[in-house]
């Protein structure tokens, strides 16, 4: 059985060694607790971000942490548009489609936030998955992370296809 729920105490540490492994898979040397307790954490607590925790046949696995962006937030890109800010599945749970369930799950709560418009920054390893669920290119490029913007224009379009 497969579970997506909002990140809570009893999961903090499970969320904080996936979030540590996917920023290494990232290639990235910052120190992921650091950020975690200075940015994530309170960003989650003021209401500024959300994450929530993939967990599939009783392990927990996976994660995505998304946002309406708004002029409140500091990372405030495209006013009003949803913002898939982390997504993470462990790398023996993937190609089962659970990076896509938590994908839905982040645009259905973004709809529910008032907003059928997403965008994201994928690494180029994510570019094939993220393209799978609906977002292309759009011209736009974020030099503070070196990456396209990727957009989806109708979140109420899902996923379809394999996400190679």
């Amino acid at each position: 059985m497969v579970h997506v729920f909002p990140l809570n105490d009893e999961y903090k540490a499970s969320f904080s060694k996936m979030f540590g492994e996917y920023y290494r898979e990232l290639g990235c040397d910052d120190d992921c607790g650091h950020l975690i307790d200075e940015y994530i954490l309170p960003d989650l607590l003021a209401g500024l971000i959300k994450a929530d925790v993939l967990e599939s046949d009783g392990k927990v696995c996976g994660f995505v942490i998304w946002q309406r962006d708004d002029i409140e937030n500091d990372w405030n890109m495209k006013e009003g548009w949803g913002d898939v800010r982390e997504i993470y599945v462990a790398p023996d749970e993937r190609g089962k489609g659970l990076g896509k369930f938590l994908l839905y799950t982040a645009e259905m709560k973004l709809r529910e936030s008032g907003t059928n418009r997403a965008y994201c920054l994928p690494p180029p390893a994510a570019e094939g998955f993220f393209g799978a669920c609906g977002y292309a290119p759009n011209g736009e490029y974020c030099h503070d992370l070196d990456c396209p913007v990727f957009v989806k224009e109708d979140l109420t379009n899902h996923c379809k296809g394999p996400s190679k």
